[in-house]
């Protein structure tokens, strides 16, 4: 990963608001299908309680975020984690997803959990390189030909 580049968490009253929400809008919509995108409905999620969004800024370019929640105290989900496709097999991924589990750890949570094409090879091993593990497989989860496999991480509880 380049230098100079880590987590930032995204927040509603920092002069950049705008125009990272519309950086992050612009990749959802090119990396995921039309019926898998929050693209529409960003700002609805980015105004739930007991969420979060880091993103990551290189040359001054949003090149990934990861959006997370913790509807329980036992329990959160990352529930996005996007890379451009230009930066990806970097180092950002992993970056952005260690800040999130760390986010989530802070809220002394019990498990993360996340769903994930088990086709896409590269985000399976990067989340079992961090310790998750497949929990089961959801038929017909992002469409009636695409299954997923909830994934999930359990801390101690020491």
């Amino acid at each position: 990963m380049e230098s100079g580049a880590s987590p930032v968490e995204l927040q509603r009253n920092s002069t950049n608001f705008a125009k990272v929400v519309e950086a992050i809008v612009k990749m959802e919509k090119r990396i995921f299908p039309k019926h898998e995108s929050l693209a529409r409905y960003f700002d609805e999620e980015l105004r739930k309680k007991n969420s979060g969004l880091l993103y990551m800024i290189l040359h001054g370019e949003v090149v990934g975020y990861v959006m997370y929640s913790w509807p329980s105290s036992l329990s959160a989900s990352i529930t996005k984690l996007a890379v451009k496709e230009s930066h990806r097999r970097q180092g950002h991924g992993e970056a952005l997803l260690k800040a999130a589990i760390e986010k989530c750890r802070t809220r002394n949570v019990h498990r993360i959990t996340l769903h994930v094409d088990p086709w896409r090879t590269p985000a399976m091993c990067l989340y079992q390189k961090l310790g998750f593990q497949v929990d089961s497989l959801i038929k017909s989860y992002y469409s009636t030909d695409r299954d997923a496999n909830r994934m999930y991480l359990d801390f101690d509880s020491n």
